[in-house]
């Protein structure tokens, strides 16, 4: 396995970091409405692992799709994608299943990624690394854009 790029180390703790702090607010939230119970914090731990998880292995895929062929990149990217999805399903269904996981702490925490995108052009862009290049802001959208073979502006390649 290749070593994990730098930029996907940041993106992915800054998504980390989004899903730590919304997690709290749902758990307050949670409490606040008198509705708290471990089965929310379980749900809750299981989603954002899962969700932390599925950022990083998109950060992933994306570092080592650059490397092939534009073909084969747009095929393992669709491969990734759906394994992933796969993967988000079946913790879904364990979260809703399985009477230790609360069902909406199960399902919640996997839109703090969406919300923490959203907010990412707030907090900066991506700056010059030590080569000179500049880094790649790794996001579901732009994983997304590498599919489907567009550029950043949605121009076809």
């Amino acid at each position: 396995m290749n070593k994990i790029d730098q930029t996907v180390r940041r993106e992915t703790g800054y998504i980390a970091a989004w899903v730590l702090i919304l997690s709290v607010i749902m758990q307050a939230v949670f409490l606040i409405i008198g509705k708290w119970d471990y089965t929310v914090l379980a749900g809750n731990l299981l989603s954002a692992a899962a969700a932390i998880g599925n950022f990083l292995l998109l950060g992933i895929t994306v570092q080592n799709a650059v490397q092939k062929e534009e073909k084969d990149a747009r095929t393992f990217m669709r491969m990734s994608q759906s394994l992933r999805m796969l993967m988000l399903f079946v913790i879904v269904i364990i979260g809703v299943v399985v009477p230790v996981f609360n069902t909406w702490a199960s399902v919640i925490p996997l839109f703090f990624v969406r919300i923490a995108i959203a907010f990412r052009p707030r907090f900066g862009r991506a700056q010059e690394d030590v080569q000179g290049s500049a880094d790649i802001e790794v996001t579901e959208e732009t994983a997304i854009q590498a599919e489907q073979g567009r550029d950043d502006d949605g121009a076809e390649e």
